[in-house]
């Protein structure tokens, strides 16, 4: 139900800012893009736990790298025809990908200990 929500809310965005639509799918790609590259940073496993601190600072350097980047590659390509449409673009789908980054986490997590009670 969530995800049939998240589809109707992103297709009714779409067709509301449809004036807008190379702002709208900026947002879209540079929030995704960023947020995954955040999410492969930070989310790393590693044998020293006192890393897990320098690899969330730098999944979120690496946000906001790509986030400057694309805004800054958007501009200069004449793609933002709307910030304010941009702005919404980017808020949204970067808590959309957020939570679909951290469900499929959770499977993934769920699944492991699955095998490992078996076992």
């Amino acid at each position: 139900m969530k995800l049939f929500l998240i589809f109707m809310v992103s297709i009714s965005a779409g067709v509301a800012s449809a004036d807008h639509l190379h702002s709208f799918l900026l947002g879209l790609y540079v929030s995704t893009l960023a947020v995954g590259s955040c999410y492969w940073l930070a989310f790393r496993s590693t044998r020293f736990p006192q890393l897990a601190l320098v690899l969330l600072l730098c999944g979120f350097f690496a946000k906001i790298a790509v986030t400057v980047a694309g805004v800054t590659w958007g501009l200069s390509q004449d793609l933002i025809s709307s910030p304010f449409i941009f702005s919404l673009s980017y808020l949204f789908f970067s808590i959309v990908a957020t939570y679909v980054w951290f469900a499929y986490r959770e499977k993934l997590m769920a699944k492991k200990d699955a095998l490992l009670k078996a076992a």
